[in-house]
């Protein structure tokens, strides 16, 4: 196989504990709603394929999950094409409104080809980049140690027209691009699965995604998650997302699962003012939610209780102007309250229990 994916191996302590709620796992797990997909394959030839990557016409998603091939593993993979053993097919997704294809599976593979083109492997880094000549193949190798360029004439068309199988997904209903989530989800299933907010980072990428990861090196959100280091699966970002998501309950529909991708869609590339509001929303519930509740204030059982969370929070942030002289007195009576923890512990996800929770987070911490 020559997709390869590592384990994250960074420290389960940077990880935020999350209270295990059997409806929120359910939420989190649940399958997609219908849809009707075209798929067809296509074989591109591998300078096709370059000419469509430097016209900008094939995007892979930015997501922690890099370029993670060594050179040998990628000049391998070119020798594979030159003498005509079969490469894996790689996955592309066609966006209705730009018609460019996103790449759902195989990025390892169509970087190490256009690195080859281009004559560099990897990336720059302090202003330099490595030249790339193919190593690690047999000695009696006509290609080891060479670049492209290095190639005679026939060679170099031979490589040119070689086919790479690939798969073309089309979504025709309903008339979004909402599937695209789903796919990403279920074909990245080599080593660690992704996350749903890895896979929300993947596929809507923009300048709402830009603001979630901004918000999420805020101070006083850090404090309020008691977490100085980013969750390693992106647990803290899609809180945000959720709270932003709930701020406004009224066009949510379950699974909230689909609810936060849908939010995340619609607001892809929102207008720098809306942009500028949610920021400004989210840094000031922070501050006030810290200043008045302190560090962890949503750890009330075992761990972040994240029904508790995005019901505090959004009472918050709809009452900045209006915080009493004994919040804490009443934000202790709420987490006690047998009511208040029924909706944040069964069935939370539910459209009635999350409008419940709202509203009985704001009742009883800013209302007479």
């Amino acid at each position: 196989m020559y997709e390869i994916r590592t384990e994250d191996e960074k420290s389960v302590n940077e990880s935020i504990e999350i209270e295990k709620i059997e409806s929120e796992e359910d939420d989190y797990t649940s399958s997609p709603p219908e849809y009707e997909i075209s798929t067809y394959p296509a074989d591109f030839t591998l300078e096709g394929l370059f000419t469509k990557w430097k016209a900008g016409d094939i995007e892979i998603p930015k997501f922690q999950r890099q370029f993670v091939w060594k050179q040998a593993q990628a000049s391998k993979l070119i020798e594979s094409f030159l003498v005509g053993l079969p490469v894996p097919a790689v996955f592309f997704y066609t966006e209705k409104k730009s018609q460019k294809y996103l790449v759902i599976d195989g990025q390892q593979r169509l970087k190490s080809i256009f690195y080859f083109f281009d004559g560099y492997f990897g990336e720059e880094s302090n202003q330099k980049r490595r030249i790339f000549r193919l190593k690690g193949l047999s000695e009696k190798s006509n290609w080891n140690g060479k670049t492209f360029n290095d190639f005679d004439e026939d060679d170099k068309r031979k490589l040119n027209n070689c086919v790479l199988r690939s798969f073309i997904v089309n979504q025709q209903d309903p008339d979004d691009d909402t599937s695209i989530y789903h796919i990403f989800e279920r074909l990245n299933t080599g080593g660690t699965l992704l996350t749903n907010q890895e896979v929300r980072n993947c596929v809507y990428g923009g300048k709402f995604n830009d603001l979630l990861i901004d918000l999420n090196q805020y101070p006083s959100w850090r404090s309020i998650l008691g977490k100085t280091k980013f969750d390693t699966r992106q647990k803290d970002i899609e809180l945000i997302l959720r709270f932003l998501a709930l701020y406004d309950p009224s066009q949510y529909e379950k699974p909230l699962k689909d609810h936060l991708s849908k939010f995340m869609k619609h607001n892809r590339n929102a207008p720098s003012e809306s942009i500028d509001k949610m920021k400004d929303l989210f840094q000031q519930t922070c501050d006030a939610v810290y200043k008045y509740l302190g560090e962890k204030p949503f750890h009330i059982r075992a761990g972040l209780n994240s029904s508790a969370y995005d019901s505090i929070m959004v009472a918050f942030a709809k009452n900045l102007n209006n915080i009493p002289d004994d919040i804490k007195d009443r934000f202790s009576n709420l987490v006690d309250d047998n009511e208040f923890y029924i909706y944040t512990s069964r069935s939370t996800t539910d459209v009635k229990n999350v409008k419940n929770r709202l509203n009985m987070a704001e009742n009883i911490l800013f209302m007479e």
